[in-house]
């Protein structure tokens, strides 16, 4: 079933197609009930708080100090363009983009739902900037747009906040157990022909206690993940191999000399990202996530360090993912916006006779974008970097 909506700004999946929605933040939200109702305005929930708030901002824009030193005075939409991107080229923060695009609720009701081939100018008065979509307002020889509202199908070609694309395969396949679950899980004890490598197509016969589901992940034994200051355990990251669906049922016979012997489960691989073989790990595919991302900074202070690098790489750069030493538990939602810090080297002095060793400031070189979060542990996009991350360099609020 198609289903039509008009939505708001972040990312919002609905089989597998983008659209733009912020439901994840209080003045995004407050946006979005200022947006023209329709039919699913119960899915926005909306307080007075939050439409005062959203008030507030339309009237006020960000302060021209705000902008980045070479924003542009308009721009025209481009097909592979993020909001993100967008807003980097308009702002020195990138993460207030609720307030520079949020101005104009008179002229763009539904402000964040924008397309390609657009234009986007911006106003600036009175020492605050707006953005505005169209000609510019009484510009000579141009005439002013009307607001008007677009109803469209999901995934119709509006511009995702971020890079989804970058994040897409993570979202069920990289995950963090809170204990070693994947010791007890079901475990791959055989293969057609005694294959060594499995790939697509390929039979494997496991054993272990299985559901009626039909699809299952594979992984390979998962690896401790530790804080990279205390060595504390926060959790299991299991390598993802690849998929199999359950095709036949195991149990136990009666053989010829009247012992039982155990018959495993037949699965078949579905798909493969690395090799898959005998003692790999499965477990159960969880329903999609398709989740509303709507970039913002932490409400309060939030700092930590990047435990590991998903993968084996023993540095990491713009694009690639990273793990976090902060969860839930530590205030981490999905769409914080961090800063992130290079870890200062250790010295030695040599200009001083005792000849100390002393550490190097940290400095800021990039942000993180955290898209996935778990009870002690994060992971997250790095949207940009200067210099090579690697395990121990630190984050922060914006």
């Amino acid at each position: 079933m198609t289903r039509r909506t008009r939505t708001f700004c972040g990312i919002h999946r609905v089989r597998g197609l983008a659209c733009m929605t912020y439901a994840g933040a209080a003045m995004a939200t407050a946006l979005a009930a200022l947006a023209v109702q329709d039919t699913h305005a119960a899915d926005f929930p909306i307080t007075g708080q939050q439409r005062s708030t959203a008030q507030q901002v339309a009237q006020t824009g960000v302060p021209l100090s705000e902008l980045a030193p070479n924003a542009p005075d308009s721009y025209t939409v481009k097909t592979r363009d993020t909001l993100w991107d967008i807003s980097k080229l308009f702002l020195k923060s990138p993460w207030r983009w609720p307030e520079l695009w949020g101005m104009n609720l008179d002229q763009i009701r539904n402000p964040h739902l924008i397309y390609p081939g657009q234009m986007l100018y911006l106003d600036k008065t009175g020492g605050r900037a707006r953005l505005r979509m169209g000609q510019a307002v009484n510009a000579p020889g141009m005439t002013k747009l009307s607001p008007r509202v677009r109803s469209t199908d999901l995934g119709d070609g509006a511009l995702a906040s971020i890079p989804f694309h970058l994040i897409e395969p993570f979202l069920n396949e990289a995950i963090i157990f809170q204990g070693n679950e994947l010791d007890a899980a079901p475990r791959i004890v055989g293969t057609q022909e005694g294959r060594a490598i499995l790939g697509r197509g390929d039979t494997a016969y496991v054993r272990g206690e299985l559901t009626n589901a039909r699809d299952y992940r594979i992984f390979r034994e998962a690896k401790a993940l530790r804080d990279p200051t205390t060595k504390e355990v926060l959790g299991y990251e299991g390598a993802y191999v690849g998929a199999a669906e359950y095709t036949r049922q195991g149990g136990t016979r009666i053989d010829a000399s009247g012992k039982s012997e155990v018959i495993p489960a037949t699965f078949v691989v579905t798909a493969i990202r690395q090799e898959a073989g005998v003692g790999d790990r499965l477990a159960l595919v969880p329903a999609r996530e398709f989740t509303n991302y709507a970039p913002h900074a932490p409400q309060g202070a939030m700092n930590g360090q990047v435990a590991a690098l998903y993968g084996d790489a023993l540095t990491a750069g713009q694009n690639q993912i990273v793990t976090l030493n902060r969860g839930s538990a530590d205030g981490m939602e999905r769409g914080h916006v961090l800063a992130l810090l290079h870890d200062g080297e250790r010295i030695i002095d040599k200009t001083d006779p005792k000849r100390p060793t002393i550490k190097l400031p940290d400095e800021r070189h990039g942000v993180l974008f955290v898209f996935r979060v778990f009870d002690r542990m994060s992971y997250a996009l790095i949207l940009s970097a200067q210099i090579p991350v690697k395990p121990g360099d630190r984050f922060t609020q914006p």
